[in-house]
């Protein structure tokens, strides 16, 4: 699993560090949101309470700030699209090989697409990173 990082994401990973007292092992950006992956037990700490510690980073970096706990594997695949995807929702994943199908509604599926495959690219690379899916279609 090769993760790519450029300076910009290494210095809000030092950033997230600062804040809240957690390493995060990745960070990336998927729908001009910035999405920062700790280890499961971590989530809550990063957090923060009363979000405490979301809202800090978001008014520091000035973006929407997502935190998601590491895929422990393919089984974790739906819950990782969910929270990335969050507020659009999807039916459902399905795995074949190395490609993954995502089923919505028509609202929905453009909104995975996103204007010229935007968000559809995003999304391959993220998925690629962590799950060696090499496509991803939205159905």
């Amino acid at each position: 699993m090769v993760k790519v990082l450029d300076m910009k994401f290494i210095r809000y990973a030092n950033l997230f560090n600062k804040i809240t007292h957690v390493r995060s092992n990745h960070c990336f950006e998927y729908n001009n949101n910035i999405i920062f992956v700790v280890p499961r037990k971590f989530v809550a700490k990063s957090i923060g309470a009363d979000n405490r510690n979301l809202e800090k980073l978001n008014h520091v970096i000035g973006k929407r700030i997502k935190i998601v706990a590491i895929p422990q594997g393919k089984e974790d695949i739906e819950n990782f699209v969910t929270i990335i995807t969050r507020p659009v929702k999807f039916r459902g994943i399905e795995i074949k090989d190395s490609e993954a199908i995502i089923t919505a509604a028509t609202q929905n599926k453009a909104a995975l697409i996103g204007r010229n495959k935007v968000r559809l690219e995003e999304m391959q690379n993220i998925l690629g990173q962590y799950f060696n899916i090499r496509k991803v279609r939205v159905k």
